[in-house]
């Protein structure tokens, strides 16, 4: 067994908390009630965000909802067109149509640290350019071509965005079919390229050649991850590189430009003999957070319809060499890893489409087996400790964990003064106790530790103290109260004119909530919302 897995197993043993329910809200939206949301441990919705119909909603750090919608008239499966980014208040704050008469956006998006998002479109070619670029023309059908990209989207205004950076399929293909075509060579020499005729037969009848359906960001190393439901695999890309150097097979910070730095689950697509086929019709990579067992590992929700009734959950640790860049096994010709570091199912759920998993910062997992609309958390050893059926049996294409308890409606305030209104989400299980609102002029870290083994995001200054003293004041308004049945309630502070000086122009200011029991001892803190002080 993995150490991680070892250790966590015998933490079991040992009487730890291992099997508790990780804390934190859930983010949904059901493909159908057009309506995203967020629960809590109990399953009770909290939050709503109206929509047309979402499929992909990811939150940003600041708490801005970010989510993939559809737009009319797109016919593949999956296509959304449209990228929406939206507060807490519903207020929407960008809306940006991606889809024009040559590429259409589909399936997952992806925030990004800098701001700007990844999508995932298909590029719309027609089976002319498929049979140019190699393709066998009896495996051609359909009046268009979709190979996939990625695009990275930057929001330069209310309903605009720029294309940063690029990467398409198309200029990464190899295939043994047709000697007079440019992408002509042996198959099996080329991993870091995808053949063109891969499958043997035609999957999706319309042109939809890769139906990819996830798509995963490391920061760390610059690695993005998308996931080919047709191939079964999934494939890792360089970012560091240009555009230019991205439709290449040369740049970047590994050299290979656009090339496959690494690709897993399906070694017959790239012609390894007596290989296993160990992903079938797989969806959400994702890459594990920092912080969280098994960090820089990857999860993956495996569908695995060819099994029939059998869907598991794995957990693969990325095999690199010392330069820190994945290879191929030369014992085997295949990527590695050989097997998961860890794996949860192949019994008693199933998804034939759809679905995903979230490694959480407990330890736990959180699985989504989306065509029941069936959520679930399980331990390390499988032990099942929360479950959430959405009720209406809509599909539900992925879930998300959310750490985060506190919004307010502005990033920035005015030196001139001005109301900061904040939306505060509870678990319902803390109704009847009571929380109170503080900000700090001095930043959050390293914080203030309190009672009862919790440290409140806040640093300790006149601004705590003052809103610690002053409750529900004409300046501090409703900041102290008791959390009732549904898990709400909204505060403001009230900057009077005037207030401010000059010289705070630029200061961040923070907010956090602190929930204490009947007895008044924190039991919860919230995250840190950060206002910037402008002219």
């Amino acid at each position: 067994m993995h150490p991680i897995r070892l250790l966590a197993a015998a933490s079991v043993l040992i009487g730890s908390s291992v099997f508790a329910q990780a804390p934190g809200l859930r983010l949904f939206s059901p493909l159908g009630p057009n309506v995203t949301q967020l629960i809590d441990g109990q399953g009770t919705v909290v939050h709503t965000w109206p929509d047309l119909l979402t499929v992909s909603a990811h939150m940003e750090a600041d708490g801005t909802l970010l989510r993939g919608m559809v737009a009319p008239g797109l016919t593949l499966p999956g296509t959304t067109g449209r990228l929406q980014r939206m507060g807490f208040d519903g207020t929407i704050t960008w809306d940006l149509i991606v889809h024009d008469a040559t590429r259409w956006m589909h399936h997952d998006i992806e925030p990004m640290p800098n701001g700007n998002v990844l999508v995932i479109v298909a590029d719309r070619l027609t089976p002319a350019d498929a049979i140019a670029n190699g393709r066998d023309p009896a495996k051609v059908s359909g009046v268009d071509w979709f190979p996939d990209a990625i695009l990275e989207i930057q929001q330069t205004g209310p309903n605009a965005g720029q294309i940063v950076w690029e990467w398409h399929q198309h200029d990464h293909l190899v295939q043994d079919f047709d000697s007079t075509k440019a992408s002509y060579g042996v198959v099996g020499d080329h991993p870091e390229l995808l053949d063109i005729n891969f499958p043997p037969t035609v999957v999706i009848s319309n042109g939809d050649w890769n139906h990819a359906n996830g798509l995963t960001y490391d920061p760390h190393n610059d690695w993005i991850i998308i996931s080919y439901r047709s191939q079964s695999e999934i494939y890792m890309i360089d970012h560091s590189t240009t555009s230019a150097e991205a439709a290449g097979h040369t740049g970047g910070l590994r050299g290979k430009g656009g090339d496959f730095l690494w690709r897993w689950g399906n070694p017959a697509a790239y012609r390894v003999p007596n290989a296993r086929q160990k992903l079938n019709v797989q969806h959400d990579p994702q890459f594990i957070r920092d912080g969280h067992p098994g960090e820089g590992n990857i999860t993956v929700f495996n569908n695995d319809a060819s099994q029939g009734f059998m869907s598991s959950v794995i957990e693969l640790e990325l095999p690199v060499d010392a330069n820190g860049s994945p290879f191929v096994d030369p014992a085997t010709g295949a990527f590695g890893p050989y097997e998961p570091v860890w794996r949860f199912g192949e019994s008693g759920f199933y998804s034939a489409f759809v679905s995903g998993a979230q490694r959480l910062q407990n330890g736990n997992t959180l699985i989504c087996s989306g065509q029941q609309g069936y959520l679930f958390e399980v331990t390390d050893v499988g032990q099942t400790v929360w479950s959430h059926q959405v009720p209406g049996g809509n599909f539900v294409f992925q879930a998300k964990d959310i750490q985060r308890r506190l919004w307010s409606d502005v990033k920035e305030i005015p030196v001139v003064g001005g109301p900061i209104n904040f939306f505060h989400v509870f678990d319902t299980s803390l109704a009847g106790n009571n929380y109170l609102l503080l900000g700090s002029f001095s930043g959050a870290t390293p914080g203030l530790p309190l009672p009862g083994g919790v440290t409140l995001p806040l640093n300790l200054d006149a601004l705590v103290n003052a809103m610690a003293t002053l409750p529900n004041s004409p300046t501090f308004v409703n900041t102290l109260g008791v959390v009732d049945a549904t898990g709400r309630a909204d505060s403001t502070v009230i900057i009077p004119p005037g207030e401010l000086f000059s010289a705070l122009i630029g200061l961040e200011l923070n907010f956090a909530h602190v929930v204490f029991d009947n007895f008044g001892t924190p039991v919860e803190v919230s995250n840190a919302t950060s206002v910037t002080v402008i002219q």
